[in-house]
């Protein structure tokens, strides 16, 4: 693992618009995937935003990335989404698909993806360790991710590892279970 860099942008970005699907379309405020993937690559490059590289750790494997995380505290989503709702206002579009997805007072998963290539050997699980333990070095106790309702292979692996459903969000016109996991203490 290693923090990302701005020129990891297009396989980043990439690995993340698979994670978070249409909430990609939302924050770029257009439908069309490669105007998409050049919005949020531009961002991912600049700091203070929420698909910032600051934001993101990468895992390698043969000398490319193959997996990625993204994280970062509830309390700074007001600040991280502002460049979003900046730019769909001066385009002229309705902001109000960008939402809060955290609580501020939980340390948030926004998106964890693993290559195609190299999924089913345990990456998805070493990422997920990788974020609590980021969570418990920063002093983090209560943490959050999001699950697509329909997605329940994935809720079941959250599940095992103590996250429990709190809430549900609709984003980007899906439905998700807020799973949270408190008590990891400092």
């Amino acid at each position: 693992m290693r923090p990302a860099t701005p020129a990891d942008a297009a396989v980043v970005v990439r690995l993340m618009c698979t994670a978070i699907g249409d909430i990609a379309h939302t924050l770029s405020g257009t439908r069309d995937k490669a105007e998409t993937l050049r919005v949020l690559e531009a961002f991912f490059t600049q700091r203070g935003n929420r698909v910032s590289h600051e934001h993101v750790s990468v895992l390698e494997e043969d000398g490319r990335v193959v997996g990625f995380l993204s994280a970062y505290h509830g309390a700074d989503i007001p600040r991280l989404d502002q460049p979003f709702i900046d730019r769909l206002l001066a385009r002229g579009q309705d902001p109000s698909g960008v939402v809060p997805e955290a609580r501020a007072d939980e340390y948030y998963l926004d998106s964890l993806a693993v290559d195609a290539r190299y999924q089913g050997r345990g990456l998805g699980s070493f990422l997920l360790d990788a974020f609590e333990r980021k969570a418990r070095a920063l002093g983090h106790p209560k943490l959050l991710l999001l699950v697509d309702q329909e997605n329940t292979k994935a809720r079941r692996l959250y599940e095992r590892r103590d996250y429990r459903a709190d809430g549900a969000l609709v984003l980007g016109g899906h439905v998700f279970d807020r799973m949270v996991k408190d008590g990891l203490g400092a």
